[in-house]
């Protein structure tokens, strides 16, 4: 199997105007040749523009959600098939402030990844755990009924990557231990090979996010099967996301 590559993806939330575009012509001036892979979702109004603005760079586009059918009724979504039109290659599905800000459960972002598979998307599925249930301990079980409700049997090392979000991380500083990354990860390796064979469990790509920052980014890309990372704030400045995928390129 051919080694993964190593992906640093920056998901900008519902951030930036045209002004950030500045951001993408720093970062693509300083890492054109960056040793890993490297991912930028802006907000759908940004998505064609930074396309146009990272076109021929080092940086691919991504989305940050979209809608499980082509097209319709349904008014302030974004389809896969749009998106793509807009210059993007990969989406990320099924993030905790999706399933919690609007509902979404394991089946609609099953159906959201097949949709971003037949737009020709890469699908980046978030799975991760609250904190009351990380207490509880009942993190593992969370992450195996999130990867067996939100992921379709079509599963290529090629289509899919697998971001693991303890939601308790997010954004507010606190960043598990490199045991409890290894432990998680270790078990979401496991699963896709369980289900999908050896040869795609393998080939998925696993990224961990949560609070990642330049001064934590080596001490967890150190961590068995953590391919990568999934950037929250830190992605919006070149400055200190070019400080992560230096970690991650060195790693």
């Amino acid at each position: 199997m051919a080694e993964r590559q190593k992906l640093a993806a920056g998901n900008w939330k519902m951030n930036g105007t045209s002004a950030e575009l500045a951001e993408v012509a720093a970062l693509a001036e300083t890492h054109a040749n960056a040793g890993c892979e490297i991912l930028l979702c802006p907000p759908a109004t940004l998505v064609e523009r930074l396309a146009q603005k990272a076109d021929g760079t080092a940086i691919a586009v991504g989305g940050q959600d979209c809608h499980w059918e082509e097209s319709g009724a349904h008014t302030g979504d974004v389809s896969a098939g749009m998106l793509k039109d807009a210059g993007a290659s990969f989406v990320i599905l099924g993030h905790s402030e999706r399933r919690a800000d609007h509902g979404e459960t394991d089946e609609v972002v099953r159906n959201k990844t097949k949709a971003a598979w037949a737009a020709g998307l890469t699908a980046i599925v978030c799975v991760g755990e609250t904190l009351s249930e990380r207490e509880a301990s009942n993190t593992i079980d969370i992450i195996k009924g999130q990867l067996a409700g939100s992921l379709p049997t079509q599963a290529t090392g090629l289509n899919l990557v697998v971001a693991y979000e303890p939601v308790w991380a997010i954004g507010t500083g606190k960043v598990p231990t490199t045991d409890q990354i290894s432990e998680v990860h270790g078990v979401i390796r496991a699963q896709l090979e369980k289900r999908f064979g050896p040869g795609v469990g393998r080939s998925v790509r696993l990224l961990y996010g949560g609070s990642v920052k330049p001064g934590n980014a080596a001490e967890i890309f150190a961590v068995e099967n953590v391919d990568g990372a999934l950037v929250g704030g830190a992605s919006l400045k070149a400055a200190d996301f070019g400080g992560i995928i230096e970690a991650l390129a060195s790693s």
